[in-house]
């Protein structure tokens, strides 16, 4: 499995940074982490595949996402549950994260997809328990940043998942490249 080997490093500066830490701080740290790990992992598959214009795919789906982020944060002005500011909507770690995990998952599959959303998943929690941020804010940046992967992402054009009928029959085809 050679493209797990991209969570490796993500992985060791999660460890490293977090080494010693409580389980509170452990959960900060941890998104914190992810929230710049996730994004230069996805950069960085797609690099290590010289996949172009995955990368170009990447950097549209990211940029609209960090700048609609952005736009919200400076526009809606929602209270912190912590009280620590009013840029809550949405959450800037989540839209980060999942943003990157969507598009490996779209991209190359759910082989590399599923691991990426679980990090994702985690840098969302992440923003709860310190009251970062509400649930509602981590979805609705889950929700931008998987939207604009969904957007601007093209599937891998060496192998295709697609739905398949006769008329008669239903199924799923699958067409690749070795």
């Amino acid at each position: 499995m050679r493209n797990a080997s991209i969570f490796r490093l993500p992985l060791a500066m999660l460890l490293g940074l977090v080494s010693g830490a409580s389980q509170a701080g452990f959960t900060q740290s941890s998104g914190d982490v992810l929230k710049y790990a996730m994004p230069a992992a996805a950069a960085g598959l797609a690099g290590y595949r010289q996949d172009w214009q995955g990368l170009q795919q990447f950097g549209l789906a990211f940029g609209s996402t960090v700048a609609t982020t952005w736009v919200l944060k400076e526009s809606v002005h929602r209270e912190r549950p912590n009280g620590s500011g009013d840029d809550a909507f949405p959450s800037g770690h989540a839209a980060s994260a999942f943003s990157s995990a969507s598009f490996i998952q779209r991209r190359y599959g759910w082989q590399v997809g599923a691991p990426a959303y679980l990090l994702a998943a985690w840098t969302g929690y992440s923003r709860i328990p310190n009251r970062d941020h509400h649930w509602s804010d981590v979805l609705a940046g889950a929700a931008i940043g998987v939207g604009f992967s969904y957007l601007w992402v093209d599937p891998d054009p060496a192998w295709q998942l697609t739905p398949w009928t006769d008329g008669q029959q239903y199924g799923l085809r699958l067409d690749g490249r070795f």
